[in-house]
C-alpha cells in the first residue's frame, strides 16, 4: 500500500508510538490488511515532515506489538495471512507488547534472526518442546539429563573436544558458571589473572569475589607468555581467565601457536585456565580451545548466548577432571538449583534437529555482511575488527576522547562502551567498543556508522553543531 498516509494526531502518543498506534487502527479499520507493504521508512518520514529515526523507532515498535513484520531488501509489511501462518502463528495471536523490552545496544550480542523460514522453523521446535511440557515444570538434576548431556557433547565436539559425560554440565549462563569455578579456585584477597583489556563481567566476578584481578600485557596475538610467567612468579596466581576467541572487546583470536605457549607457562606453574568460550562456535575454522590442548588445566565454558540467543540464559561447562567435579556441583547447587528445563529442552531439540545450526550459519552470514558495511564506511586502518566479529574496537583521535565521543553517540542512538569498563589495571586507551548486533537492521545501522564516520572526520566541536 504505497498511498498510506498516517494521520497521527489520530493519537496522543509521542509521535513514533502514534506511528505504531495509527497501524494498529486501520488494521482494526480494514484500511490495512495482511500483507500490505507499508512505505519505506525514509519516503514515510517526508510524508510526515518528521525525521528518520522517529519512523525507524516507529516500526520498531509495530514490530514488537506483532503488527508488521520487515525483511531485510524487501521492506516491512503488515503482519497476517500466509507471512504469520509460515512464522507459526496461531490463528488470531498477536506478539503481547508487554512482553517488549527495551534494548540496551551496549551489549555485545548477535544480529537477530529475521528470516521467516528460520523464524519458522525455531517455533516449530517450541511447539515440539511444549507437547511435553508438564514434566517441564518440574524439578530436574543438575547439570541437564542424559539426552541433554547428548546434546552438549556433540555441540562441543565441533569444537574438537570430546569429553566424558560426567565432566560435562548444563549451567544457566556462562557467568554463574564463572562465579562459581572462581569462588572455588581462588579465596577472597588471593590473585586471578585475565587480559589486561577483559571482559567486563569478569572484573565484575572478582570484585564480588573479593579477589585481586591483575591484567597481563597483551600484542596482537593476546596475552604475552612472558607477562605470564613473571607474573606467576611474582603473584602466585590463582587462576588465568582468557576469552581466547574474537576476544571481546578487542575482537582479537589467539593463534595456536601463542596457546601452547601459555598453555606451557599454566603447566610449569600449576596455574588452571579458565575459558571463557563465548565466541568459540562463530568462526567455521579456528584454533583448537585451551581445553582440547590441555583438558587437565582447563575449565571451559561454551556458552551459548553469542551463537544462539543471549535470552537462552545457557552454557555448557566441561570440568578439567572428575575430581573438579564435586565441588562444582555443590557450588552450582547453592547459587541456582539448576538451568531451566523448557529452555535446556528447546535446545536439546534444536541442537538435535539441525535448527541451531541454521541458526549459527544465519549469525555469521549476517555479522560477516555488517563488518562488509564497516569497511565500507570507516577509514581504514581507523579500528580493529574481525570479519566475523559482532564489535568494533575503536581507538579515538581529533581531540576525541571516551566520554565526549560515547555522548555524542548515544545521542544518534549507537551502542558504544569506553574502555573505562574492560581496563584492568593502569589508565584506560581513548577508546570505545561499537556493538553492530542485536535488533539494529541493516539500513539503521549503516546510518549509524555514516553518522559516526562524519564525527570522526574532525574534532568534537566540529561534531557538535550536528546534534
Amino acid at each position: 500500500m504505497k498511498d498510506w498516509h498516517p494521520d497521527l494526531g489520530r493519537s496522543s502518543s509521542p509521535r513514533y508510538m502514534a506511528i505504531a498506534d495509527v497501524i494498529e487502527m486501520d488494521l482494526r479499520s480494514g484500511h490495512l490488511v495482511a500483507g500490505d507493504r507499508l512505505p519505506p521508512q525514509r519516503e514515510l518520514a517526508k510524508r510526515l515532515n518528521v525525521d528518520f529515526t522517529t519512523v525507524a523507532r516507529g516500526y520498531v515498535e509495530a514490530q514488537k506489538r506483532g503488527l508488521v513484520d520487515s525483511h531485510v531488501g524487501r521492506g516491512t509489511f503488515v503482519a497476517g495471512g500466509a507471512d504469520r501462518e509460515r512464522q507459526g502463528f496461531a490463528a488470531g495471536a498477536a506478539a503481547d507488547p508487554r512482553r517488549a523490552s527495551v534494548v540496551d545496544f551496549s551489549m555485545n550480542m548477535p544480529p537477530e534472526p529475521d528470516d521467516p523460514e528460520l523464524i519458522a522453523r525455531m517455533r516449530e521446535g517450541m511447539a515440539a518442546v511444549a507437547a511435553n511440557l508438564i514434566p517441564l515444570l518440574r524439578y530436574q538434576g543438575f547439570g541437564g539429563s542424559g539426552i541433554d548431556k547428548e546434546a552438549a557433547a556433540a555441540w562441543l565436539g565441533r569444537r574438537g573436544l570430546k569429553p566424558s559425560q560426567e565432566r560435562i554440565f548444563v549451567t544457566p549462563g556462562a557467568h554463574p558458571a564463572l562465579l562459581a569455578i572462581f569462588g572455588l579456585l581462588a579465596k577472597p584477597g588471593e590473585t586471578v589473572l585475565s587480559e589486561i583489556i577483559t571482559y567486563p563481567g569478569m572484573r565484575s566476578i572478582a570484585a564480588q569475589l573479593r579477589l585481586n584481578l591483575a591484567g597481563l600485557a597483551m600484542d596482537e596475538d593476546g596475552v604475552l607468555p612472558g607477562a605470564f610467567a613473571e607474573a606467576c612468579e611474582r603473584l602466585k596466581p590463582r587462576a588465568l581467565y582468557l576469552n581466547p576467541t574474537l576476544q571481546n572487546p578487542m575482537t582479537l583470536t589467539v593463534p595456536a601457536r601463542r596457546r601452547e605457549e601459555i598453555a606451557a607457562v599454566a603447566r610449569k606453574y600449576h596455574v588452571p585456565i579458565v575459558e571463557d568460550d563465548a565466541y568459540g562456535f562463530i568462526p567455521q575454522q579456528g584454533p583448537a580451545p585451551f581445553a582440547a590442548m590441555a583438558p587437565d588445566l582447563t575449565w571451559h565454558i561454551g556458552g551459548l548466548a553469542k551463537c544462539i540467543g543471549a535470552g537462552l540464559r545457557l552454557a555448557y561447562v566441561v570440568a578439567p577432571d572428575s575430581k573438579a567435579v564435586w565441588p562444582f556441583v555443590s557450588a552450582m547447587r547453592a547459587n541456582n538449583v539448576m538451568a531451566s528445563p523448557l529452555t535446556l529442552a528447546l535446545v536439546t531439540r534444536w541442537i538435535e534437529d539441525g535448527t541451531a545450526d541454521a541458526i549459527l550459519r544465519f549469525i555469521r552470514d549476517e555479522t560477516v555482511a555488517r563488518q562488509q558495511m564497516v569497511a565500507a564506511i570507516l577509514p581504514a586502518g581507523g579500528f580493529r575488527a574481525d570479519p566475523i566479529s559482532f564489535n568494533i574496537w575503536l581507538p579515538l583521535s581529533n581531540g576525541w576522547t571516551r566520554s565526549t565521543f560515547g555522548s555524542h553517540m548515544r545521542s544518534a542512538g549507537i551502542g558504544v562502551v569506553a574502555s573505562d569498563a574492560f581496563t584492568v589495571e593502569g589508565t584506560a586507551p581513548e577508546a570505545v567498543r561499537v556493538c553492530l548486533g542485536g535488533p539494529i537492521g541493516r539500513e539503521k545501522l549503516q546510518g549509524a556508522l555514516e553518522f559516526m564516520a562524519h564525527a570522526l572526520e574532525g574534532p568534537p566541536e566540529m561534531a557538535a553543531s550536528f546534534f
